[in-house]
């Protein structure tokens, strides 16, 4: 697990200060603790790499002269082949290829063993260097052999050809600009940002989707002009002409039509699938550890974890002081020990509390670059380091489940309304419906939305995460924002989805539509960023055994009756599972993994909000103050934290930036 950066000179082949670009790959020292690398191609000036290599005598440094301009920066977490060998940027023994990777390759291994006999590897078991040989092996097409999490960025002197991928659930981020007539890319905004001359500006298109789904859908982040890659998706630059972004793989790319629907037969065969996940992402040679909650995911992650492993297995929870004083969330240790005790983890707890969330909301921001919208970020973030303090650098997280088998129960009211509105043909009915909802938006805005989109033809469910609807949206702009907005709609991009969804879906069931928009949106851009952030600002590698491709592909093969079935969410799982856990654990009702920002906007957050939030519209006019007043009244606590995270993110990222210059 790492953090990487670089350029390739396009129409530009000058290279860019050296020293600032030392700053772009420092910026991402969080990332990789554990060692450093370069490697400059181009006219860079041999005296700055002379005293770079004084100055740094533990980093890999590798110069090229002559050639196209080229820049790799590596920082490492070393998690797998611990040697100095297995440090990169790395390259193949004829020194034409080179490679900065962050993630895990868990099928390593058996890729080796493939190529071995034809390739001359000089580490131990580097998962690294298997990538180089399998790209000169197989091509581009080499990605389809992957088992892993990736952001990968392949430099190919040779055929002069950059290419770079992110893997398929996107867990680990890739971002990119042309900036200059380059191409930059960093697994972290704040790395391209370090160059002070580049104009930070808000894409406002972007803000307008992020106000809908709580993050900026790939390929826009709310920066204008810097990109991020899809899930599953690769870009090339090839003979310094850059190419759009190509999809390499989608959720129904394997699935299959299951011959024998036999319920427990498909049940063994999901717990037999996971478990082979569990044991790839098990691959290390750190301690390892689970964020558990007690909730059936985390405990079955541990239980299998527990059950492969031969050395000890950790176990951390997070919950809140004086949680019989929250009505919004109550803390779940109780679960946690009783699964840890069964299975033999290592487990240790730890309480936060209104101040240290408070504490830490300042430096949020710079560690997520652009809002991610979700108050959980900051017990992720102290989960973290709670296991980086107590010496394990890797984490297992259940991401991905109820995603995968309607974990969610809010999910079943949603599909009742679909259901129903397509039934339903009497638009005349829809119509006299909308018309007595229209009276009561501003009370009930989710109702009126639905009906609205029932009205126009539109899918009820857009993704898993919904922040503000299009039509609170129209309440809450301000007019100049609307005016430069003018007919711009959300579900615009649901649309180009759901065209997708359609062609490639064998099974077209509401439920899996459902499935397939949040592994499209809500999964890579939200949930799995919040992870990644967050687990990375502490220097922990998070893994999510979930959201294995394979384990997607078999798991989106499965009916939808058998996600939901018998008034019971993940249905199918939870039989799959049921004989390694408690009974209680596993048919316990779901509480989810939240904050109880609700409680605490009544108390000290509240104020610290309103006094961020306001300063912030009153430099930006990005909002209506009625409407902003509106919220605080009624202690909208969720939606006035995802315009405080706006708000925060502004200040660290725009304002402080114009201020300083």
């Amino acid at each position: 697990m790492c953090g990487i950066v670089g350029y390739i000179g396009l129409d530009n082949q000058e290279p860019i200060d050296g020293e600032l670009f030392v700053k772009m790959v420092d910026s991402l020292s969080h990332r990789g603790p554990d060692g450093e690398g370069f490697y400059f191609s181009g006219s860079f000036n041999k005296n700055f790499i002379d005293k770079l290599k004084e100055s740094r005598p533990n980093a890999i440094i590798n110069f090229q002269n002559g050639g196209r301009t080229v820049a790799l920066g590596h920082r490492r977490l070393a998690i797998i082949d611990l040697s100095p060998q297995a440090g990169q940027p790395m390259s193949d023994a004829e020194r034409k290829i080179w490679i900065v990777f962050n993630g895990e390759i868990y099928n390593h291994r058996e890729i080796r063993k493939q190529l071995e006999n034809k390739y001359h590897f000089r580490t131990n078991h580097s998962d690294t260097e298997c990538i180089i040989y399998a790209y000169k092996e197989w091509g581009k097409e080499f990605v389809n052999r992957l088992r892993g999490m990736f952001a990968i960025v392949i430099w190919d002197a040779q055929n002069d050809r950059l290419i770079a991928y992110r893997d398929r659930a996107g867990i680990k981020p890739l971002y990119y600009m042309m900036y200059n007539g380059r191409f930059y890319f960093a697994s972290e905004i704040k790395a391209l940002l370090q160059d002070r001359n580049f104009d930070r500006r808000i894409n406002t298109i972007g803000l307008y989707h992020y106000l809908s789904f709580l993050v900026v859908p790939a390929p826009d982040t709310l920066f204008k002009d810097i990109y991020k890659l899809k899930a599953g998706h690769m870009i090339e630059i090839e003979k310094g002409t850059l190419k759009e972004q190509q999809e390499y793989w989608d959720v129904f790319d394997n699935t299959r039509k299951f011959e024998n629907n036999d319920e427990r037969q498909i049940a063994d065969e999901l717990l037999n699938h996971l478990e082979e996940s569990v044991r790839y992402h098990l691959e290390s040679d750190v301690p390892i550890g689970v964020f558990l909650s007690g909730g059936v995911d985390s405990s079955t992650i541990a239980a299998l974890s527990s059950k492969i492993l031969k050395r000890d297995v950790y176990g951390f929870s997070i919950g809140y002081k004086d949680d019989r004083k929250l009505t919004s969330y109550k803390n779940e240790f109780i679960y946690a020990e009783k699964v840890a005790n069964i299975f033999n983890i290592n487990y240790k707890p730890i309480e936060i509390s209104q101040e240290d969330f408070l504490n830490f909301i300042h430096k949020l921001n710079y560690h997520q670059d652009e809002p991610i919208a979700d108050p959980v970020c900051v017990p992720v973030f102290y989960l973290a380091r709670f296991a980086k303090d107590n010496g394990v650098s890797v984490i297992q997280v259940g991401e991905g489940s109820d995603e995968l088998f309607c974990g969610y129960e809010w999910w079943l009211r949603i599909l009742s309304l679909q259901e129903l509105d397509d039934r339903t043909d009497l638009k005349s009915l829809k119509l006299i419906a909308f018309s007595i909802a229209k009276l009561f938006r501003e009370f009930k805005p989710r109702a009126y939305e639905y009906l609205r989109r029932s009205i126009s033809g539109e899918r009820i469910f857009w993704s898993g995460a919904e922040a503000f609807s299009e039509a609170e949206k129209h309440l809450m702009l301000s007019d100049e924002l609307k005016q430069e907005l003018k007919g711009l709609s959300s579900y615009e991009i649901i649309k180009w989805y759901h065209a997708k969804f359609l062609m490639r879906a064998s099974d077209k069931s509401n439920l899996n539509w459902m499935s397939y928009i949040d592994l499209k949106i809500r999964l890579p851009e939200l949930l799995l960023m919040r992870v990644d952030k967050m687990t990375m600002a502490a220097s922990v590698e998070a893994r999510v055994p979930f959201l294995d491709h394979k384990f997607i592909e078999y798991s989106m093969s499965i009916p939808s009756y058998l996600k939901y079935k018998s008034n019971q969410t993940k249905y199918i799982l939870k039989k799959a599972v049921e004989n390694i856990l408690p009974k209680e654990i596993v048919y316990r009702k779901k509480q989810g993994f939240g904050t109880p920002v609700f409680d605490w906007f009544f108390d000290k957050l509240g104020s610290f909000a309103r006094e961020e939030i306001n300063r912030f519209n009153k430099q930006t006019n990005f909002f209506s103050k009625s409407f902003l007043d509106y919220l605080y009244t009624n202690a909208e606590g969720n939606k006035v934290w995802y315009i405080l995270n706006l708000a925060s993110w502004w200040e660290e990222w725009i304002n402080k930036n114009k201020t300083e210059l």
